[in-house]
């Protein structure tokens, strides 16, 4: 969690530090994420401006995925990917969660029909259908 801050120390805008971390591509888009209630951040409610600290704890949410990112570091310019990912530390059970996340989603992917029914297998639907 985060210590208490001393009025001089550096800060960051959430959604400028979020955007320099890569996390999305354009501020905006972090903005839009922030205002939907996709970010957390110290476990409460977040907005645009809320400055940032070295040691905040960043709960993400992107579609399925989840993410809990501890900050290591500010910077207000995007650069590269080596870089942006210096910023920040997943931690360990949200690394673990998302691998499990991604195993379940290949299972069920693996499951499903590969593809839309071709004409015969559209018949079969259509008799299947009308015999309940």
């Amino acid at each position: 969690m985060s210590s208490p801050q001393t009025p001089g120390a550096p800060m960051v805008r959430a959604d400028v530090w979020l955007w320099a971390a890569r996390f999305f591509k354009t501020r905006s888009l972090a903005k839009q994420a922030i205002d939907g209630g996709k970010i957390d951040l110290n476990d409460g409610s977040c907005k645009p401006a809320k400055p940032v600290h070295v040691g905040d704890l960043f709960r993400i949410s992107r579609g399925e995925e989840r993410l809990e990112i501890e900050v290591l570091a500010l910077s207000e310019q995007r650069g590269p990917a080596p870089v942006a990912q210096a910023l920040y530390r997943e931690s360990e059970a949200s690394v673990a969660a998302r691998e499990a996340a991604k195993a379940q989603r290949k299972l069920v992917g693996a499951m499903a029909p590969p593809g839309r029914p071709d004409k015969q297998a559209r018949r079969e639907l259509r008799r299947l259908k009308d015999s309940m």
